[in-house]
């Protein structure tokens, strides 16, 4: 995920021994399976995939891998069949007269072919370079059986010989990945469908979660490798409609409730790895969300105690979030705890965060109900509830053109979404709504997220708009897959295929679990 920076060293964050204690409690097991590659590949371009650039089979067969002497600037391309997570390891040998000289090897991992063509020493984005999937190594003895202690992202490894000697070259065998997920197959049925091309979206969606899945729902298992809470929330709702493993949402939702700044503040994300850290990034949503991922929780896997247990947190975000709010009921949004709706700045976000909030107080309203909270401390909530409700309708709908406006003055995708999805007009105004906003926005312009287009998708569902929704995805997702994608990507811009946040395909992630919620979708509207 990219959206802004935010650096504060004077921010001091609660550490909660006892929830933390109980995130570890719930730390999922990581299945581990071993795979060698399916064949050797040779890149080509290819106009119809990503870039331009795909793979073909070329002369060289993978069983006899270990005939091939490779020489200075000789590589090989090896095919894994699908995309992996997990860590390498290969043979190597020499051929030829004894070692005069070391072997000098680049190692280089791609999820798509596109990364393989773009040169490591031309990449000049802002995202740091130390995120591309490229090592150089020395060997000086061979035989040597190579074991890289990183965790990579790939389906493809390029072997590239820098340098032997004129005397020898080097001989590779038994490559191999170790894969690494804390998602279980076992009692998970995937989806039968009779649409062939939802199906694949279905699949892919499958394979791009479970790829995903390691101790904690990480963002991409490229990069960043870390617990957003907004990515959280989505996560968690796929998660449900497959392999169902409560107790990993249990775990997240216990480390961001353990580590709040000092006034309650949730994090947009934490860090994980080497231990538990929150990051000094704030969105304003994302904090919300908590609410959001608790709520769906309890109704996923009914749990009182969970609720009455984490409820003060959450009360603590609502807290945070109304007193953004006028005594008219309008959101004073703050440039220090931004709106994110989508990567795209090009459109105003007041009226999307407006109804952001309408969406997450009526849940959090729905958790105090459940576990009893009385009456006389909730009415605040429904008195704001109602406020920035009516504020919404009154101050914001056109009903002319049957959609909200901003407080620019402006028309966009996002608002006609959220709104709809809080549900703050009925459900023939909501049609109306969705219908308004097919006809203003479709095609869909300035939005580079699978995030957003999960929100506009599932908004069509809720007005009873099917057939737009499933067109919808067929033309993202399977847009995606016609590109070569065995995994959905972080960012993308049917538009703009080539699209890249950071400046260069070698620093994408190509498998992001923000892009995953077909499962969800497939489940919750189409079976």
């Amino acid at each position: 995920m990219a959206f802004t920076f935010q650096i504060n060293n004077t921010l001091k964050f609660k550490h909660d021994e006892k929830l933390l204690a109980k995130a570890e409690a719930c730390r999922p097991v990581i299945h581990k399976k071993e795979y060698s590659p399916s064949g050797i590949v040779e890149l080509c371009e290819n106009p119809a995939l990503l870039g331009g650039w795909g793979v073909r089979e070329g002369e060289k067969k993978i069983d006899n891998i270990s005939e091939y002497g490779l020489k200075r600037d000789d590589r090989i391309i090896l095919d894994f069949g699908d995309h992996r997570v997990g860590t390498f390891r290969i043979h190597i040998d020499q051929t030829g007269s004894p070692m005069d000289a070391p072997l000098y090897l680049r190692i280089k991992f791609a999820e798509m072919p596109v990364e393989l063509a773009a040169q490591s020493e031309n990449y000049d984005g802002w995202l740091s370079r130390s995120w591309i999937q490229e090592e150089f190594v020395h060997l000086d003895e061979l035989p040597a059986d190579l074991v890289l202690p990183r965790r990579y992202s790939f389906r493809y490894v390029e072997l590239m010989v820098v340098d032997t000697s004129p005397k020898w070259q080097a001989v590779f065998s038994n490559p191999a990945v170790i894969t690494e997920s804390s998602a279980s197959y076992e009692g998970f049925t995937p989806l039968k469908l009779e649409d062939h091309k939802l199906q694949k979206i279905y699949d892919v969606g499958v394979k791009t979660l479970a790829d995903c899945m390691q101790d904690v729902f990480e963002d991409g298992p490229k990069r960043d490798r870390r617990l957003w809470l907004g990515d959280l929330r989505l996560q968690a709702l796929a998660n449900y409609a497959t392999f169902d493993q409560p107790d990993l949402v249990k775990r997240c939702l216990y480390l961001f409730a353990a580590m709040t700044t000092e006034e309650g503040k949730i994090s947009a994300n934490i860090f994980t790895k080497p231990k538990v850290v929150p990051d000094d990034t704030f969105l304003f949503e994302y904090s919300l969300f908590f609410i959001s991922t608790l709520y769906d929780y309890h109704e996923a896997h009914p749990d009182l105690d969970f609720v009455c247990e984490l409820f003060p947190i959450a009360k603590c975000q609502m807290d945070i979030t109304l007193s953004m709010f006028d005594g008219e009921g309008r959101l004073l949004v703050d440039d220090d705890y931004p709106v994110f709706v989508d990567w795209s700045n090009d459109f105003n976000k007041d009226t999307a965060g407006q109804a952001e909030v309408i969406y997450v107080l009526k849940q959090f309203i729905a958790l105090a109900k459940a576990i009893d909270v009385p009456e006389e401390e909730m009415a605040e909530y429904g008195q704001a509830l109602e406020r920035i409700s009516c504020y919404a309708k009154e101050r914001l709908y056109d009903q002319e053109k049957s959609l909200f406006v901003t407080s620019v003055n402006e028309y966009n995708i996002g608002s006609q979404v959220w709104m709809v999805l809080a549900h703050v007009m009925d459900d023939e105004e909501n049609k109306k709504i969705m219908q308004a906003a097919v006809r203003e926005f479709f095609p869909v312009k300035n939005i580079a997220t699978p995030y957003m287009y999960h929100h506009i998708v599932q908004a069509l569902f809720e007005a009873g708009l099917k057939d737009e929704a499933v067109q919808l995805m067929k033309d993202y997702w399977g847009k995606m897959i016609a590109l070569g994608a065995d995994t959905y990507w972080e960012a993308f811009d049917p538009d703009c295929p080539d699209y890249s946040p950071y400046g260069s395909p070698i620093v994408n992630s190509y498998c992001h679990a923000w892009s995953c919620t077909p499962v969800y979708l497939i489940k919750k509207y189409l079976t």
